[in-house]
């Protein structure tokens, strides 16, 4: 569920351009207000550009854009359809972003994790080119990220995790339009599990004595063989790696989660890779993976993505319309655009 490159440009009319760009900005990185400076006589007017790529349901967007403002608030919340967590990554120019207490001004290399179900702000000073990564709360489930994001997390671009996370998204704006389905999955994966490790580097472990990181990273990695056993129980966990059931409910609390929520959420994910690889029936993926029958699947899989195991196989065949907005409760599944009113200018295929 990749796709060819999208793109979006704001057009030569400078009365429609501050309202282009709000468009533009809402449809790729969510609802945004925004302002754009009057020009002065004989100075360059405002200019924007947005291109997205999928991976899979996550969302990859660059954008250039000259000096302007925006903010999220209660308004832009309440028009936000699903949970995201963000890394803005500057690649030229400079940004000031402000989430909460925390406000950092960007500068090439820098990056900043922002969180959509709380306001925020950002003001670019001077041309700006950035590089967004919009991820759905439900995807960042499936690696136990939740715990370790919070709005305004600045990553040190110094940092090799960092450097490692930025400059695989690099190579991947570049191969995504040659990848197969099965490689995209893959890739999504790994951007994924490398943002949770840049996360992790740049902020404190869970305050608890309990945390045992490399313990619990073992655990991750048993459930993920056993996802077929019906009983990936704590006692069988605990059986696996010499420590008492307290000992591990311990470990999994201490990031929010209990052994049952990670199980579930792992196995839905498996799910929905089969829902997109092949063509079991539902009924047939539900018992796989260990629901008891297909309504309650289908009850879970559309409470954690958002849609119906059905609905979600056949967006995921049909593809997305062009110019479709990121939002949903998961980026995979989209409403389709609904012609001139999602942006002032149309998405373009490279």
């Amino acid at each position: 569920m990749a796709g060819d490159e999208e793109s979006w440009r704001t057009g030569d009319e400078p009365g429609d351009v501050a309202e282009q760009w709000r468009d533009m900005l809402s449809a790729t990185h969510l609802p945004w207000s925004v302002a754009v400076p009057r020009p002065e006589t004989g100075a360059v007017l405002f200019e924007a550009a947005v291109r997205r790529w999928w991976i899979d349901d996550l969302a990859l967007v660059d954008c250039t854009c000259g000096p302007c403002s925006g903010t999220r608030t209660r308004r832009e919340l309440a028009g936000t359809d699903g949970e995201f967590v963000v890394v803005l990554i500057t690649l030229a120019g400079r940004e000031t972003v402000a989430q909460g207490d925390a406000e950092a001004g960007l500068r090439p290399g820098d990056a900043v994790v922002w969180d959509s179900t709380a306001p925020a702000r950002f003001a670019v000073s001077e041309p700006l080119s950035k590089r967004s990564l919009l991820i759905p709360r439900a995807a960042l489930d499936e690696v136990g990220g939740r715990v370790w994001t919070s709005g305004g997390v600045r990553l040190d671009g110094t940092k090799p995790a960092t450097r490692l996370l930025t400059s695989y998204l690099d190579s991947l704006g570049v191969a995504l339009p040659d990848l197969g389905p099965q490689s995209v999955r893959a890739a999504r994966n790994a951007t994924l599990e490398l943002f949770v490790g840049a996360l992790r580097a740049g902020v404190d472990t869970p305050t608890t004595t309990m945390a045992q990181p490399a313990l619990r990273d073992a655990m991750d990695r048993y459930i993920e063989r056993h996802l077929l056993h019906a009983a990936v129980t704590p006692a069988a966990i605990a059986r696996a790696h010499g420590v008492s059931v307290r000992t591990v409910n311990r470990i999994f609390n201490a990031t929010g989660q209990t052994v049952g929520e990670v199980v579930r959420v792992r196995r839905l994910a498996r799910a929905r890779e089969d829902l997109t690889d092949g063509d079991l029936p539902v009924s047939s993926i539900a018992h796989r993976w260990g629901f008891s029958d297909t309504s309650h699947f289908s009850r879970t899989f559309k409470a954690h993505y958002g849609s119906s195991p059905s609905e979600y196989r056949e967006v995921a065949r049909t593809g997305r319309a062009d110019g479709a907005s990121v939002q949903g409760p998961v980026a995979a599944v989209q409403r389709p655009a609904r012609p001139g009113t999602e942006t002032g200018v149309t998405a373009t295929r490279g």
